[in-house]
């Protein structure tokens, strides 16, 4: 192994350092580590009955003894080797099936001490145990990432002939309405505003992703949908020619009458919305905009970017073609009778109905109660369990390829913890099978480990161990701008410690993959975050969600989602400057022609160095400094060393950085590769001398930078 020491091809200055590195010091808890890595579990996402080498790191002769725990029982572990600063102790295991626990026992002088994914422990706790799950791998491609969300509608209008058309069909109390102004607000009660971005948008501007650097497509959900944001499904098994093509354009809008006001009947407002009817039911339209999504997913895996799916399943829309409530399906061609219509749908037991009063039957469960998101029923069918276990294998196979599903709400799905388990693990072996590389992430809030045990979903929507800490410590503000707290603001330690507690929910292969978001769809946009502000469109209006924003905290913000683990997720628009409150303030238009090109090319170069170094997609992380509006840690593995200093002070701080934590060697230097200010960067570089495994570093005022180990001179 290269980091064993050849003792006799030393000469005799480096006999007589290695002599007095061998001396014996001072218990060092510091020194102590270990983590789910490749060069600490190896390897780290083993098979079933795979053996398996844990490792441990200690100071140099700091240990009396070390120990493997492994589901309570204690295995020693032996010193295989060591370098100047420390020693390394491992041990071989064989996985079995079943998930299995482990931490370390260490004695040093007469004193013994526990170390698990929190770290070093005087009494153990067994909720911070580190994991190994057997047969449990999540996708490579995923690994580090960089992920961009596209809500389409908001993203490019590629082609006006499929625009949603003012008065096309009635939604929530009012007709659609199509926006002529690329550039206006969204409407406190945008749900039926359309801007007409669209498929043939995102193929005009691949150029402009491939150039950012974006590995993966995140689309919002694209199925056929009677609302801009499309989480209340119509039809599972097409994209919406809304976004597509539409080759059969016939039929009549929603009347008006003299005064303006809309002719409909209010028990059935969509049955005679005949333009709205023809363009979403008439296979024509249907076939050929499935086939722009192939052309689509064809021309991303051209450039080396993978494409993800939203899938909706907890619940649908009432204008489903299964429900009908809005009367839409009930006399088209090809299709059967919704359940609301008629009670001998072959659909009736994909709702949960109430009473017996068909036909057009109210009586359904909603999602929280909302009749426009009707709740499905899987318990009762397992006709439609099978249904979408067809829609989950069909849009990750051939002809459409695509490469995972992000799944909405997806705790929620069924009437019970039990089920929800069962469904999930269905849903996986179906994905897997049908495209063992796709990835299954979900939207979760809370402790999602659960669902993390190799059986059921991949990963989560980061909230709780990168979005949420990340937002408190550099703006104080709570995720949609609804609170502000000064005490939160800057606090380091409020900072590593939900970090460490919530990362440590994770198996290392699902923090890996995880989606690292600043912003999204559905809370405020994090430059808005930064006026420390408390607000929404409607109580201070969409003007003040621009006002008094700080660019610079963005950007360290930035370069913390692209050097912590995780898959670093941008919300299109958020590398061009785009403000705004929460839903539905936070889904404005792309700014094309408008855009704040420093902060895109800043973008280019945090993904670049991203990119460049692996250890910031599967290596260690360190925290290796705190103070008031500071942050300092360490990624690391065999081959890198790196640092990341943020301060978010308007003024200049001094602190000490203990790169010797990470591995930096007697001798060896860091070179800054890039550092931000208060509104933009420089790639300047700058050498960094050590003293003792210590660098003196003075942070500018509200700046982040990188220093990267460079070796010996």
């Amino acid at each position: 192994m290269s980091w064993y020491i050849n003792f006799n091809k030393l000469n005799k200055t480096q006999k007589l350092g290695l002599y007095m590195d061998n001396l014996t010091s001072l218990f060092d808890s510091q020194a102590l580590f270990a983590d789910g890595t490749s060069f600490y579990r190896e390897p780290p996402e083993p098979d079933f009955d795979e053996e398996v080498t844990i490792r441990f790191r200690a100071g140099r002769e700091n240990l009396d003894s070390c120990f493997l725990v492994v589901n309570d029982v204690k295995y020693p572990m032996e010193k295989i080797f060591n370098d100047r600063k420390f020693d390394y102790y491992e041990y071989t295991i064989n996985v079995g099936t079943q998930q299995l626990f482990y931490y370390f026992e260490i004695k040093s002088a007469g004193l013994t001490f526990y170390y698990n994914s929190i770290g070093v422990l005087k009494e153990l706790n067994n909720n911070y145990n580190f994991t190994i799950t057997p047969g449990f791998k999540t996708p490579d491609w995923a690994k580090g990432a960089v992920f961009y969300q596209i809500y389409i509608d908001r993203f490019f209008n590629g082609d006006e002939s499929n625009d949603v058309l003012s008065d096309e069909y009635f939604y929530i109390g009012d007709a659609s309405v199509k926006v002529d102004d690329w550039n206006k607000y969204p409407a406190q009660m945008g749900v039926r505003e359309f801007y007409g971005g669209d498929l043939r948008g995102v193929l005009r501007k691949m150029d402009y992703l491939q150039e950012l650097g974006v590995d993966a497509i995140y689309f919002n959900p694209l199925f056929v949908s009677p609302s801009n944001h499309k989480y209340d499904s119509q039809d599972y098994d097409y994209i919406d020619p809304h976004v597509g093509v539409i080759i059969k354009d016939e039929g009549e809008l929603i009347g008006r009458d003299e005064h303006g006001n809309l002719l409909y009947d209010p028990s059935a407002p969509n049955k005679d919305a005949t333009r709205y009817i023809t363009r979403v039911t008439d296979k024509s339209n249907l076939e050929a905009t499935n086939s722009l999504f192939i052309k689509v997913v064809e021309e991303a895996h051209r450039r080396g970017i993978k494409v993800i799916l939203d899938g909706v399943f907890n619940h649908c829309g009432s204008f489903n073609k299964w429900l009908d409530r809005e009367r839409i399906y009930e006399n088209a061609d090809g299709y059967a009778k919704g359940a609301y219509v008629d009670k001998n749908s072959p659909y009736n037991k994909f709702f949960k109905f109430r009473t017996d009063a068909w036909p057009y039957n109210y009586s359904y469960d909603g999602w929280w109660g909302h009749d426009t998101l009707p709740k499905l029923n899987y318990e009762e069918s397992p006709e439609l369990v099978n249904y979408i276990m067809n829609v989950a294998r069909k849009w990750v196979s051939p002809p459409f390829n695509a490469d995972g599903w992000r799944l909405d709400v997806a705790a929620d799905l069924g009437q019970s913890e039990e089920f929800n388990h069962e469904f999930w693990r269905e849903f996986r072996r179906n994905v897997k099978e049908a495209n063992p590389d796709a990835i299954i992430l979900a939207e979760h809030y809370g402790d999602p480990k659960e669902w993390l045990r190799g059986d059921q979903w991949d990963t989560v929507m980061n909230y709780d161990a990168f979005m949420e800490p990340l937002t408190w410590f550099l703006t104080g503000m709570e995720k949609h701008s609804d609170e502000y707290h000064e005490d939160m603001l800057g606090n380091a330690d409020a900072f590593f410690g939900a970090m460490g507690h919530f990362m440590s929910r994770f198996n290392t292969q699902s923090l890996f993959v995880a989606m690292n978001e600043l912003s999204n769809h559905d809370h405020s946009r994090f430059l808005t975050r930064t006026n420390h502000r408390v607000g929404r469109t409607h109580t201070v209006g969409p003007e003040a969600a621009n006002e008094g924003v700080d660019k610079g905290v963005l950007m360290l913000a930035v370069m913390v989602q692209m050097t912590w683990p995780g898959a670093p997720t941008i919300y299109y628009g958020d590398e061009a400057g785009v403000c705004g409150w929460t839903d539905p303030d936070n889904r404005r238009t792309y700014p094309w022609g408008k855009e704040d090109i420093d902060l895109i090319n800043y973008h280019k170069q945090m993904i670049n160095i991203h990119k460049r170094h692996q250890v910031f997609k599967t290596g260690s992380i360190l925290f290796l400094k705190k103070d008031y509006n500071i942050i300092c840690y360490g990624r690391f593995d065999r081959k890198e060393k790196i640092v990341v200093v943020i301060n978010n002070n308007d003024y200049e701080k001094e602190i000490d950085i203990p790169v010797w934590r990470i591995g930096v060697e007697k001798g060896e230097r860091m070179v800054r590769e890039i550092v931000t200010d208060h509104n933009s960067y420089s790639l300047s570089t700058l050498i960094y001398e050590h003293n003792g495994g210590i660098i003196k570093f003075k942070c500018q005022p509200k700046s982040g930078a990188i220093l990267t180990s460079i070796g010996k001179e």
